[in-house]
């Protein structure tokens, strides 16, 4: 591979707060171009044919250095040329390329630049005017509680606590989706496609990440799903160790002797809790946000088992399936702040894997938005995973230097 010449990787100030770096308007410079070449000839050399390989750098481009809005008329105007809107079109909601391989090559990528804490799930909501694009339905907004046409999907983030990238992704199809028939041809969902929760979409998508061949790492999971327990038993028989943050409502059984006088009748985390606030003790975090600073909080665990775990499991299970309920949170009345459910044994460390949710929000925020991973306007399944991918390639580019993310190149 051709070897370009970089900027320095280390500017000064503090990390990561510089944000994406600005294009130039109309275009972008020299530097950035080159890199976009370099990172594009790795992605996309699971596709078949030269043209698609350039069509899919073009795109790249275009989320990169148009303003505004990311479809694919704006995109198609900014970089000129005739039957420019149309070609990238085909490309991207009719083209059969696989999308896969890229997120494969995408994923080895960024945690050979940075080795992961962990693979961090994080929901995304993508507001729809219309009804037509795959998997709209009516959703409530988690930022502003108004109920609108969206599209639900999740991510999956390697994460420091420096910097995240996306690098794999599930779009949610509600079982209305999959059983009518006529939208299923109008935006191309692949018939073999069953319904699935948001929560089970997310471990399926970590579990892919290890069959692509990636070092295991914990998995985070913040996805507000009232079914995120039921899905923790893929991950434990997958051997993948995890910490998911749970309401207050989620049915457990006290399995630990700090808790004295509780039987097996299940009592609702929130309440198990709070029967072991003296159990809690101080941890320093450092709060990764836009002034980083080392934090107090206060953290209790209490040993628990779950109903839908088997009292025996198989892969990482502990005997008598017990996991940890980890409460933590600022102290005060209104302690504690969460409560997580993991089978790590190291309480304290939920406190660090907390603050990488933040992280990936944050990043989420100032570099994947602006790129436009919400701005697919077409209507087709397989169009949509290619925008994020894609999308998500861009991220690597956007993000600046100091990241880590975009040294990746194999030596």
């Amino acid at each position: 591979m051709r070897t370009v010449t970089r900027r320095p990787a280390h500017r000064p100030g503090p990390p990561h707060r510089a944000g994406p770096r600005p294009a130039p308007a109309g275009g972008l410079d020299t530097a950035v171009t080159e890199e976009i070449a370099e990172l594009c000839a790795e992605l996309l050399a699971s596709l078949p044919r030269s043209d698609q390989r350039r069509r899919g750098a073009q795109y790249v481009r275009g989320l990169l250095a148009t303003p505004g809005r990311k479809s694919i008329r704006n995109m198609a105007a900014l970089l000129g040329g005739t039957g420019t809107e149309q070609s990238l079109h085909h490309f991207i909601c009719h083209s059969t390329w696989d999308w896969t391989p890229v997120r494969r090559a995408l994923a080895h990528r960024v945690t050979r630049a940075a080795d992961p804490q962990a693979w961090v799930v994080r929901p995304l909501l993508i507001p729809k005017a219309g009804e037509h694009s795959a998997g709209v339905t009516r959703c409530t907004s988690p930022v502003d509680g108004q109920v609108r046409n969206a599209q639900r999907a999740v991510g999956v983030w390697t994460v420091t606590e420096q910097a995240g990238h996306p690098v794999n992704w599930r779009l949610h199809l509600p079982p209305a989706w999959l059983a009518d028939g006529l939208r299923r041809r109008q935006a191309a969902i692949p018939e073999g496609l069953r319904p699935r929760s948001l929560s089970v979409h997310a471990v399926e998508a970590c579990l892919e990440l290890r069959a692509w061949g990636l070092a295991p790492r914990p998995v985070v999971l913040d996805t507000g799903e009232p079914d995120t327990v039921a899905a923790l038993g893929l991950l434990r028989a997958a051997g993948l160790p995890f910490a998911a943050r749970i309401g207050e409502q989620v049915s457990l059984t006290v399995a630990d002797r700090a808790l004295a006088g509780y039987d097996a009748t299940p009592l609702p985390a929130g309440q198990i809790m709070r029967a072991a606030r003296e159990l809690r003790r101080p941890v320093t975090w450092l709060d990764g946000g836009a002034a980083a600073a080392r934090r107090p909080c206060l953290v209790a665990a209490v040993r628990v088992r779950a109903a839908c775990f088997p009292t025996a499991g198989a892969g990482r299970a502990r005997p008598g399936g017990d996991l940890l309920l980890v409460g933590v949170g600022p102290a005060g009345p209104r302690w504690p702040a969460g409560l997580w459910l993991t089978d790590l044994p190291d309480a304290a460390a939920i406190v660090r894997y907390g603050g990488l949710t933040r992280r990936v929000d944050q990043d989420l925020a100032e570099i994947t938005d602006r790129v436009g991973i919400r701005d697919y306007t077409g209507r087709t399944y397989g169009g949509w995973h290619r925008h994020v991918t894609l999308a998500s390639a861009a991220h690597v580019i956007a993000a600046p230097p100091a990241a880590g993310m975009r040294t990746g190149r194999a030596s």
